[in-house]
């Protein structure tokens, strides 16, 4: 069969692109995301769309999704796998399979059409079609199992799986695009077709989106041999391509290695990065190309018609109606009534231990102090979904809940997915980054935070020294020194945390609104062009597509 691009594509973006991503956010009602990977990936395949990109993406229609965050009687988080049914992609008659461990999987593909949700058109594949026993089923059911041969499973599907699938629909790209390592089975693939490391460079493109060691996986080499990850490449070969050390293959290393660029998403995690391409002596294909976020879709429309007419007044309005449309429900999750004319403070984002969501818990004194202030009251909200297996980040959400339960002006609420995060960022007042230092790669939910008139206070890491102007579109919360131990850094910048809440935010809020207005016109402005989705696709093509 033959497939092309149903739009004709723009003269400056004719290069055929094939974008692999484990995840895609695209809307509320397509849950194939966890959190931050999947927002820039559907953030990508809008700005495909509107600028006209030969862009195509492959991903895996999880049918479980990530997880539904739910609750237990006492409130206490629940973990819920609920089966996902989707009307809107259509499904194909596409059979083919792939070698999971000796066993012949069979695979399907399910489309989803650009007018659909105003993207680059996706292709999402599936092992859950009778043809297949329960256990190969199983690859597509949950994002980022707990299994990690179930992991394996899926990588093989998307990367192995997603080249076949191009194959056969006879869409031949000019590059391959890997978003995150998860798909590496590709540059197998390729190499197995090809038989030359610099074929695979020429066609191959890799993204890198985070330093954490959960996100750099190292599997051993055997282990993955048997799986099938190679393609039948004998083991013999794969360590020579692919460098490997004491029989531990590094995903990201190797896709390093294989690729013919590879971009960083943030200017500071290109210094990162760097020292992981020097260890593999690729350091001249590495290029920054920072992460960015779909205006149109984030951005509220009537703040920005306010800001447009210069209308001070009814950008405060417009912001107060849709603090109470997210109080509405934050009564509905947690029963109390908070009051849109109080500071309100956001931390959402996944629960993990850098992001540290319980930073401003660090001092139980000075938070009673701040969430007990009758004169300068502050309403604080917490929303997050930690990874479903991660124990110690779930018990951290059950403790807020607890303290939640204490204080009538502190809620936490489940089901931070695409919808409930609009209406955090279109409420909140103060949009809270407490990353650990140097391990935000790049972080973009302060971008959408900006296109809906929060103010960003934030740790300086990732993209935020990119755009932060302190006290003037946003808040910078200094960094301790990189010197002392990790819980000396957390009480240090908790206290700067605390002081620039009290000190300086705080005050301008209440004693000098037409500042505080100042500055969220200043953040909407300043999000604009620079951090919109358009110049990031835009940057793809300029620079991480073009030949090597």
């Amino acid at each position: 069969m033959s497939f092309s691009i149903p739009f004709s594509a723009h003269p400056s973006f004719q290069k055929k692109i094939a974008y692999f991503c484990m995840e895609f956010a695209i809307h509320q009602p397509l849950k194939t995301y966890a959190g931050g990977l999947g927002f820039l990936a559907g953030s990508h395949m809008r700005s495909a769309y509107e600028l006209q990109q030969n862009v195509l993406g492959i991903g895996i229609l999880w049918k479980y999704g990530y997880y539904d965050q739910v609750r237990k009687q006492d409130q206490a988080m629940y973990v819920l796998f609920q089966e996902k049914v989707y009307g809107f992609l259509k499904k194909t008659d596409i059979r083919f399979s792939v070698n999971v461990s000796g066993h012949e999987v069979f695979v399907t593909a399910y489309y989803l059409a650009p007018e659909i949700f105003h993207t680059a058109p996706v292709f999402f594949l599936s092992t859950d079609i009778p043809e297949n026993d329960y256990l190969s089923k199983t690859i597509c059911h949950r994002l980022y199992d707990s299994n990690p041969e179930t992991r394996i499973a899926a990588s093989i599907l998307l990367g192995n799986g997603g080249a076949k699938l191009l194959e056969i629909i006879n869409w031949l790209p000019d590059v391959y695009h890997m978003n995150e390592s998860h798909g590496l089975p590709l540059a197998f693939h390729l190499y197995k077709k090809y038989e030359d490391v610099k074929e695979v460079e020429r066609r191959l493109r890799f993204t890198n989106h985070t330093p954490e060691p959960s996100g750099n996986e190292k599997t051993n080499l055997l282990l993955l041999q048997k799986f099938g990850y190679f393609e039948g490449i004998s083991p013999e070969e794969v360590r020579k391509i692919a460098q490997v050390k004491n029989d531990l293959l590094d995903h990201t290393g190797t896709a390093i290695r294989l690729a013919g660029r590879v971009n960083a998403v943030s200017k500071l995690h290109c210094k990162t990065l760097e020292s992981m391409c020097k260890e593999t002596q690729s350091s001249g294909k590495l290029i920054a190309i920072t992460n960015a976020q779909k205006f149109a879709y984030w951005a509220d429309d009537e703040m920005y018609k306010a800001l447009s007419e210069n209308d001070d007044r009814a950008l405060a309005t417009r912001k107060r109606k849709c603090k109470q449309v997210l109080f509405e429900e934050v009564a509905d999750q947690n029963g109390e009534i908070f009051n849109e004319n109080v500071l309100t403070i956001v931390f959402a984002k996944r629960f993990g231990g850098y992001k540290r969501p319980e930073l401003l818990l660090g001092d139980m004194n000075r938070f009673e102090r701040l969430v007990s202030n009758i004169n300068r009251p502050v309403q604080i909200i917490w929303a997050g979904k930690p990874y479903p297996m991660d124990y110690t980040a779930i018990a951290l959400f059950d403790r807020i809940v607890d303290i939640c339960k204490t204080y009538p002006n502190c809620s936490i609420i489940t089901g931070y997915e695409m919808k409930l995060s609009k209406l955090l960022k279109q409420g909140a007042d103060v949009w809270l980054n407490t990353p650990r230092m140097g391990h935000e790669a790049s972080g973009t939910s302060g971008m959408t935070a900006a296109m809906n008139g929060a103010v960003n206070v934030s740790m300086p890491d990732g993209w935020f020294p990119e755009f932060a102007k302190d006290k003037n579109n946003s808040f910078i919360i200094p960094a301790a020194p990189y010197d002392l131990a990790v819980h000396q850094q957390d009480e240090a910048e908790a206290r700067a945390l605390y002081d620039l809440l009290e000190k300086e935010i705080i005050p301008m809020y209440y004693d000098n609104p037409d500042k505080w207005i100042s500055v969220i016109k200043n953040g909407m402005r300043d999000i604009m062009p620079r951090f919109d989705s358009n110049r990031m696709a835009r940057e793809y093509y300029e620079k991480l597509y073009a030949e090597v």
